[in-house]
């Protein structure tokens, strides 16, 4: 609560649904950032027929409205202010998504009322990560996509570059909380999901990448992690596929 005894407010998104945080995806690099996050995000809902139902909560930042609109999915997003579909316009004027406004911890839908749930850019400042995994679960039929950032990675140094960080990014940075494995693991299975995959994406902290800006060396500082397995053990963000249990 508050202290003026009113509920707090799931309402990170608003930020990250901005043009500003927007600017943080811009150029080369931030295009091949979101070209790994898509691929990684459609193999993670490999198996679903096209036209299955798909909701992203928290994806007023349009990061994933091409991928799984290209990919034949029926897409809803919810977002909890009206200013978090400013990003969608494009996909909403042409029909090929629905935008709803809502409270994001206590969603208005039907319990397994969508064939699968994403949601990326949230848990990392939600206010009550637990509730909205819970409410992620609820309304997911078969699978819940999300990201979220490792404890057992290199953002344990995130501290020393909160600075860099923010004179590169600006507002659009804010602190973030890590998170393990386990307790991610834990959280879907109270809530009837078993984790099957979980894909680390980045070995290098994503500021670095942005400091340099190129994508050739990019590529070339992250392979050496994934030819040896590294980034499995220590890359972030983590992109994880929970799967109702039978």
């Amino acid at each position: 609560m508050t202290t003026t005894g009113r509920p707090l407010r799931e309402d990170a998104d608003i930020e990250s649904s901005s043009d500003r945080y927007a600017g943080r995806f811009a150029g080369r690099v931030g295009e091949w950032f979101l070209d790994v996050q898509a691929r990684l995000t459609l193999a993670s809902l490999g198996g679903l027929p096209r036209g299955a139902t798909v909701l992203d909560v928290g994806g007023g930042h349009a990061q994933l409205t091409p991928a799984l609109v290209g990919a034949g999915y029926t897409v809803t997003v919810v977002g909890s202010d009206p200013s978090c579909a400013q990003r969608l316009r494009p996909w909403l004027d042409r029909g090929e998504c629905r935008y709803h406004t809502a409270d994001l911890l206590a969603l208005p839908f039907d319990d397994r009322g969508f064939d699968a749930v994403v949601c990326y850019r949230l848990i990392a400042h939600s206010i009550d990560w637990h509730r909205l995994v819970s409410e992620l679960c609820r309304v997911a039929r078969a699978r819940v996509v999300i990201d979220y950032p490792s404890r057992r990675s290199l953002n344990l140094i995130s501290d020393g570059l909160f600075t860099t960080k923010k004179r590169l990014e600006g507002e659009s940075t804010r602190p973030f909380l890590l998170y393990a494995p386990g307790e991610i693991r834990g959280e879907f299975a109270r809530n009837g999901f078993r984790v099957v995959a979980d894909t680390p994406q980045f070995l290098i902290p994503m500021v670095v990448h942005r400091m340099v800006g190129s994508t050739a060396f990019s590529r070339a500082i992250e392979a050496p992690g994934r030819l040896i397995g590294l980034t499995r053990w220590l890359g972030s963000p983590v992109i994880v596929r929970a799967d109702r249990t039978p």
